[in-house]
């Protein structure tokens, strides 16, 4: 057997639905005893009121007579006066729709040897409601009422009915205008979240294009935000894969199509297997092993497993050693390396990666540089961080290359291209290191024709307090 299981629109209607139901009953049954105990309040106090006017008039009429002999049987009497106090008293009628006015007990006339004068065989009540009637400063008897516990005349009974059938009429239609306004407020209240249920369907089935409304301001508005980030890097993630799986293809064609070439050359005897024909084949093969070592070198960067063993290093000897190993290959090639550096700067590092950093930035510059130029190697210290900026001479890059110089496989072109022998992953690498190291990387025009790349480290007093 199936039950009915409502969905998060159902469960917050019946929640916002049933608190109303809840309120309107609470506030019914307190209404419901407030009348309840002001009615009989109002008919305490009208009958007290009607006892002192009885007990007053009977003061006269014991005064005028000297005695009760003109009572005794004379109940007849005492309804006259009552009714005669009913009209005297027209600042007390009933207004509209009020409860008509009356006597609501049973009252007794006694005099002063407590024998009853006036009213019915039932006994006289202890607990009653008693006036003195008063002669000469002397008690000369009482009126009594009997106390007012419920209602007795058919009018109050009536007038209670309506009343309370009203209240119940008032509950009906509250509730039914609260369930028609609850169910689109309900609506309303989780349209937002519908749009991020659907969005996150789409992004699970893939479609990373997808993006909700974000123009409430709160905490759905925030998570619809963070929902859209989370989809525009995921779509960014999806094309640079794409890009990425393109671009390896594109990069191992090239020397797997030469090797190719070589080889049907040499099989077709086209050409003969001499050790020039193996030089360039091992060329091919040495160009797929870089590749491949720059590949796996990033995909480990990528993933935080290059093993970083930081410790206080001195930046500038790592630096001195790099730069005169490339000394010779730059010097074969026209060109000069010009250092002006700090005599130490410090910093938190792995001495390794920092090498292989240094490594991949001077053989940038060693490839894209034309011969005859030079290289400036400059550092400086300052607010607790160590900039280091290589900056070559010409070719240099426009401002748009300037940005996606840093991205995998990009190269420039002119002289910055392929035929320098690089794979375009020497920077993405780079990147990485810098970033592990908790610095930053840019690039900008160099002063000298070229391209000025800026690498800034924190020094090792300010990040040994996070470590």
């Amino acid at each position: 057997m199936k039950f009915w299981r409502p969905g998060i629109t159902g469960k917050l209607f019946l929640a916002i639905f049933a608190t109303c139901i809840v309120l309107l009953i609470t506030m019914h049954w307190a209404v419901r005893v407030s009348f309840e105990r002001g009615f009989i309040d109002y008919i305490k106090r009208g009958n007290e009121q009607r006892l002192q006017g009885l007990s007053d008039a009977l003061a006269d009429q014991y005064a005028l007579h000297g005695n009760w002999r003109f009572l005794r049987n004379n109940d007849r009497f005492v309804f006259q006066i009552l009714k005669s106090l009913e009209h005297d008293n027209d600042d007390d009628r009933p207004g509209p729709g009020m409860p008509p006015h009356g006597w609501r007990t049973q009252f007794w006339v006694i005099d002063q040897d407590k024998y009853v004068l006036v009213g019915p065989r039932a006994p006289v009540p202890p607990d009653g409601t008693r006036r003195a009637i008063m002669f000469n400063g002397a008690t000369v008897g009482w009126v009594i009422a009997s106390p007012v516990e419920r209602l007795t005349r058919n009018t109050d009974i009536n007038f209670d009915r309506q009343q309370r059938q009203t209240s119940w009429l008032i509950v009906a239609l509250s509730t039914l205008l609260a369930a028609l306004a609850t169910f689109p407020l309900a609506r309303g209240l989780l349209a937002p979240v519908k749009r991020l249920v659907e969005g996150t369907h789409k992004l699970a089935a893939g479609d990373f294009t997808t993006r909700v409304d974000t123009r409430s301001q709160d905490e759905l508005g925030k998570l619809a935000q963070d929902f859209n980030q989370l989809a525009s890097t995921l779509e960014k993630n999806q094309q640079m894969r794409r890009d990425f799986m393109a671009d390896i293809s594109h990069e191992l064609r090239t020397p797997l199509a030469v090797l190719r070439g070589e080889l049907e050359a040499i099989q077709d005897g086209v050409r003969q297997f001499t050790p020039e024909s193996v030089t360039s084949l091992q060329a091919e093969v040495g160009t797929l092993t870089k590749l491949v070592d720059d590949l796996h070198q990033l995909s480990m960067s990528d993933e935080g497993a290059l093993a970083y063993q930081k410790a206080p290093v001195d930046v500038i000897n790592i630096l001195e050693v790099v730069s005169g190993a490339f000394r010779e290959r730059f010097a074969s090639r026209n060109l000069k390396i010009e250092l002006s550096l700090p005599d130490s700067a410090v910093v938190f590092g792995d001495p390794d990666r920092l090498m292989q950093l240094f490594n991949n930035l001077l053989e940038n510059s060693l490839r894209y540089t034309d011969g005859g130029g030079a290289l400036r190697i400059s550092g400086r210290v300052e607010d607790g961080r160590f900039a280091l900026t290589f900056a070559d001479s010409a070719p240099g890059v426009q401002d748009a290359q300037l940005e996606k110089l840093f991205e995998r496989f990009y190269r420039t072109e002119g002289s910055r291209n392929r035929a320098s022998g690089g794979s375009g992953l020497g920077l993405a690498i780079c990147v990485n290191i810098v970033e592990a190291h908790g610095g930053t990387i840019r690039a900008a025009h160099s002063p000298f024709g070229g391209v000025s790349i800026t690498v800034e480290l924190p020094l090792e007093r300010d990040l040994s307090r996070e470590v």
